[in-house]
């Protein structure tokens, strides 16, 4: 066996015997979170980021009984976008909230029980709000990430510090705003910061004491490393970027991964080459083979756990050059002939499905209207690019300085962006928040400076529709079918849940919580939250009764990014209140 094989075994092993020895969250507890009603322990519901729980106490005919149970203040003037997913363990409810704060909440009363507040250096560089989408729980850590790129464990009972870890240089470019992945005893990390010209990189390290086990940058022509040592390099040496490129390529893995247990695989996106104007990455015209694909930007990665070796790679954005990140969620599910399937909804406005033992591409179909950029998708999985819809080289410009505009649709924030869908195995279908809008998009001329933006383009979004620009769309993944949409004015920011009691939750942005019904689409219920709703709503199991919980406080990339979408929206107030909702006993059989 080869020795970088049997050391990062051996430290695996190590750090499982972690959480067994000291009680606390167990490997066998976060694997078997979806079906354990009493608890969330997972960003996603479970590892495979199915969003779906087994609940149907909660169902169609007593929804409308959903009353609030309690509330609670992240408080302070420290608002803005509030993007977290709740964890639930043995009574107690952890979230984290902006500027890189974390809660731990008594589930019965809503009472705090502590509270930690990173303390941010100046200089941070964060790209699109001061969010962050939850944390992970083991043994007897609570682990998240800050927005100067660290990684922080804190004891579940009191809130204090068992260590801090760098990820990355923040003053560089580098933050991190994801949730991260624990599996078998690793936590596993992703990075922030592909605006400024960084690197992505995988990190897995010892929950039990912060150590680096392994890591692996995504863009190739960089080196990975294994328990100290260097690995083996990603891809090979320009093999897709031209010159030196690739040392400031982006690809930032800035939404976290997934873990396929069927197939002990862990799945990364990596997010947009740097620089955004494409022709400095001999991507403005067509290529032969895959020269100027940039590898592995805009792509899915399929990583082994243990190693951090790149098994598979699908890249839904070869010759990317229009922001479409490819790090949204990949999810695990079998489809209807039990073949066992992945889904992604991308950011360029198609929706994926994968093969689960190799990545290998099985289907795509739009899920957003009027996509300019690709004229769909060949039977290889590669795009069949709309060559005149390319934002224009600005070398050939007359004065050098501002290459063609053009239309592009989706924008660059996406059919969808970092809003978690979610997948219901009752009846087959992933429901998927997107948004129908467009840009106005030009290159310009950019050099690479360490800290500073590092995009070589300029951008307009606009709606596409007067009527709407969010969309909550019911997918079969099978056959493509949009089976019922829900519109809405603002954009859809906030991840999605279903239940076996037939349901689907999500939030607006006008402060909406929604539950509908999962085969049509009616709504059933909902709770004006008082601000906008862009976290991710979670619900479990406590005395018989079922309960549901999501935050509200308005902010994220949109009204920073948004243009003329921003505008329309400028009128939405912010806040941070957590809300949980319980179905009385006594009205369950209403």
């Amino acid at each position: 066996m080869n020795r970088f094989i049997i050391a990062a075994t051996a430290s695996m092993l190590a750090t499982a015997a972690f959480a067994d020895g000291h009680g606390g969250v167990t490997e066998e507890m976060l694997a078997n979170d979806t079906a354990s009603t009493g608890d969330v322990l997972t960003n996603g519901m479970g590892r495979h980021l199915q969003r779906h729980s087994p609940l149907e106490i909660l169902n169609k005919e007593n929804v409308k009984n959903l009353v609030p149970a309690w509330a609670f203040s992240l408080g302070g003037e420290k608002q803005r976008g509030q993007e977290t997913q709740p964890i639930v363990h043995d009574g107690v409810m952890y979230i984290t909230g902006s500027y890189s704060r974390m809660y731990a909440i008594d589930i019965k009363t809503g009472q705090e029980l502590w509270q930690y507040d990173a303390r941010l250096p100046e200089g941070i560089l964060p790209c699109c709000d001061v969010v962050n989408r939850g944390a992970a729980i083991y043994g007897e850590n609570i682990y998240f990430g800050t927005l100067d790129a660290r990684i922080v464990a804190l004891n579940q009972k009191t809130g204090d510090v068992v260590w801090n870890k760098k990820i990355a240089d923040y003053k560089a470019g580098y933050s991190y705003t994801a949730a991260p992945l624990i599996v078998n005893g690793l936590i596993i990390t992703g990075n922030s910061g592909g605006e400024f010209g960084i690197v992505g990189e995988v990190q897995a390290r010892s929950a039990e004491t912060g150590d680096i086990v392994w890591t692996r940058p995504v863009i190739e022509g960089h080196m990975g490393t294994l328990n100290g040592e260097e690995s083996t390099m990603t891809g090979t040496l320009n093999a897709t970027w031209p010159g030196d490129m690739w040392k400031t390529g982006g690809g930032a893995t800035w939404l976290g991964g997934s873990y396929d247990a069927d197939t002990d695989t862990l799945v990364f996106g990596t997010g947009n080459p740097a620089p955004w104007n494409s022709h400095l990455r001999n991507a403005g015209a067509p290529t032969e083979g895959n020269v100027g694909d940039n590898l592995y930007a805009a792509s899915r990665l399929g990583i082994d756990p243990a190693t951090g070796e790149i098994k598979w790679h699908y890249q839904t954005t070869p010759r990317e050059g229009w922001d479409y990140d490819g790090v949204n969620e990949v999810v695990a599910y079998e489809d209807r002939s039990g073949n066992k399937r992945y889904a992604t909804a991308d950011r360029n406005g198609f929706f994926y499905v994968l093969n689960r033992e190799d990545g290998a591409f099985v289907s795509a179909v739009p899920f957003v209207k009027d996509i300019t950029w690709a004229e769909g998708i060949d039977d290889t999985g590669r795009p069949i690019f709309a060559e005149d819809n390319r934002p224009g080289d600005p070398s050939a410009a007359a004065d050098g300085k501002k290459g063609e505009v053009v239309f592009s649709s989706p924008s660059f924030l996406g059919g969808k962006n970092w809003m978690p869908m979610a997948h219901s195995p009752k009846t087959g279908l992933f429901y998927v928040p997107s948004n129908e809008w467009g840009m106005d998009i030009w290159n310009e001329p950019i050099t690479y400076k360490k800290g500073a933006a590092y995009l070589g383009s300029g951008f307009t979004i606009k709606p596409n529709y007067d009527d709407h620009i969010g969309s909550l769309k019911a997918i079969d993944p099978d056959t493509g079918e949009t089976k019922w949409e829900f519109k809405n004015n603002a954009p859809l920011w906030g991840g999605v849940m279903t239940t076996a009691g037939g349901l689907v939750f999500t939030g607006t942005p006008e402060g909406e919580f929604i539950a509908f019904d999962d085969e049509t689409g009616e709504q059933l219920w909902s709770f004006q939250t008082g601000s906008g709703v862009i976290g991710q709503p979670i619900t479990w199991e406590q005395d018989g009764e079922q309960y549901v919980t999501v935050i509200s406080g308005w902010g994220g990339a949109v009204p920073l990014w948004g243009g003329e979408v921003a505008k329309k929206v400028n009128y939405l107030n912010q806040g941070g209140l957590l809300w949980t909702f319980r179905l009385p006993a006594q009205l369950a059989a209403n």
